[in-house]
């Protein structure tokens, strides 16, 4: 099943629910997507991405992918596109002057065309909140373009804000005095971190994601802990929990069901981490998302 809703200045929304998909892609406008249950697979370069509920993905304009998904029920997907022009005038809003906007105020360049990391986001906070008021909107009977161009216009503020926390300051901890040699190895360790996301339930090592990031086992651990203030390993096991709390809210499945799912050997060992990460027993949290 899909659907599609164009606004009057055609930013689109495009929503589909599906069981498979393998198909080859040219990105026409910036966009941003999610997923609100399983799994979608990315393929962009070399690169291979992952996305779950708890994050989302953006493609700038002029990006080939492959999208592949798989699975036995029907797996709902959401997607945001901005033209270039809005997307310009957004740009030219946040980072000129109240000087500059005023003098011109409707004509924006139109050389900005800014490009962005095309790499896994958290979903959460503000952001989390303007998707469920996107969703909801767009599949309930109102047709209300202004509300929808308002919710829009926050979806790519709140981008903004994760981008500036996610990439702007986190590359700023590494201690490397060169940008160009700084930007590459922030770029590796974001490589390194969609690769952990997208595999957090298998049984990779740390040899694994030093290949996959073309960086020295020393290097990485510690470039990695200086910018994410965490040790590889804590990594994944966040991933892990909050996979868990997810699937604990969304499905039936069993404790120990979820435990396999999740990459996690041990039942007592994950109730009790689930248990120091949310203050709360894997049980008594259901019954909580529940009431």
């Amino acid at each position: 099943m899909k659907k599609i809703q164009i606004l009057s200045n055609q930013n689109k929304i495009y929503s589909e629910s599906v069981n498979q998909v393998n198909c080859l892609c040219e990105c026409h406008e910036f966009s941003i997507r999610f997923v609100f249950n399983g799994s979608e697979v990315y393929n962009i370069g070399s690169k291979e991405l992952g996305m779950f509920p708890d994050n989302f993905l953006i493609i700038n304009e002029g990006t080939v992918y492959n999208r592949k998904i798989d699975s036995e029920a029907a797996v709902n997907t959401l997607s945001v596109l901005y033209t270039k022009q809005f997307l310009n005038s957004f740009h030219h809003s946040i980072t000129s002057s109240d000087c500059v906007l005023l003098d011109g105020p409707f004509n924006p360049p139109n050389s900005y065309n800014p490009i962005f990391f095309e790499t896994l986001y958290p979903l959460q906070g503000d952001m989390m909140f303007n998707l469920q008021h996107i969703r909801r909107l767009f599949n309930s009977e109102i047709n209300n373009d202004l509300l929808m161009n308002e919710y829009l216009y926050h979806c790519l503020f709140n981008f903004y804000r994760i981008y500036h926390k996610e990439i702007l300051v986190k590359s700023e901890r590494l201690n490397v005095v060169k940008i160009r040699t700084r930007n590459e190895l922030f770029k590796r360790l974001n490589d390194a971190k969609d690769y952990m996301i997208s595999n957090y339930n298998k049984d990779i090592q740390l040899e694994d994601i030093c290949n996959y990031a073309c960086l020295s086992e020393t290097h990485f651990y510690r470039s990695f802990r200086q910018t994410f203030h965490c040790s590889p390993h804590q990594y994944i096991i966040q991933l892990r929990l909050s996979q868990a709390r997810h699937m604990l809210k969304t499905t039936n499945y069993e404790v120990r069901e979820i435990v396999n799912l999740i990459g996690f050997d041990c039942v007592s060992s994950f109730i009790r981490l689930f248990r120091d990460k949310f203050g709360v027993t894997p049980g008594n949290f259901r019954l909580i998302a529940a009431a």
